[in-house]
């Protein structure tokens, strides 16, 4: 099985989760489920500077990475992916390229099962330790 390495940049302004939802995908257990926006780790790259980088290609956006927050390891059928997440703070505006929207979410509006599978825990730990108000 393929295994992937990728980061996911967290960030939370006014009590809102930043959530990117992701349109058609060859893996249908993502499509159009919403993600902490990232990519993939390049060879020789820590995952902080791969969340800078990966933001900045997919978004144009600029954030200054806080700290790591949760890495979680999920079987998809096509393949593994080992996701780490960093708390991040946002540095400037940003453009939807890759994702069919971006959007800001406050607690109410979270339902964990519109996320791809691999953010869920990340997410509920998010909830559970009070980042979300």
């Amino acid at each position: 099985m393929k295994k992937l390495n990728v980061v996911g940049a967290i960030i939370i302004e006014n009590n809102k989760l930043f959530s990117a939802k992701r349109g058609e995908a060859k893996n249908p257990e993502v499509a159009y489920k919403y993600e902490f926006v990232g990519g993939k780790i390049e060879d020789g790259e820590s995952g902080d500077i791969a969340v800078i980088r990966e933001l900045k290609e997919e978004m144009d956006l600029k954030v200054e990475v806080l700290e790591h927050f949760m890495t979680v390891t999920y079987d998809y059928q096509m393949y593994e992916v080992t996701l780490s997440t960093y708390l991040c703070k946002r540095l400037s505006d940003y453009v939807v390229k890759e994702h069919v929207s971006a959007d800001w979410l406050c607690l109410d509006e979270l339902d964990i099962s519109t996320w791809a599978p691999a953010d869920e825990p990340i997410l509920q730990k998010l909830i559970d330790e009070g980042y979300l108000g």
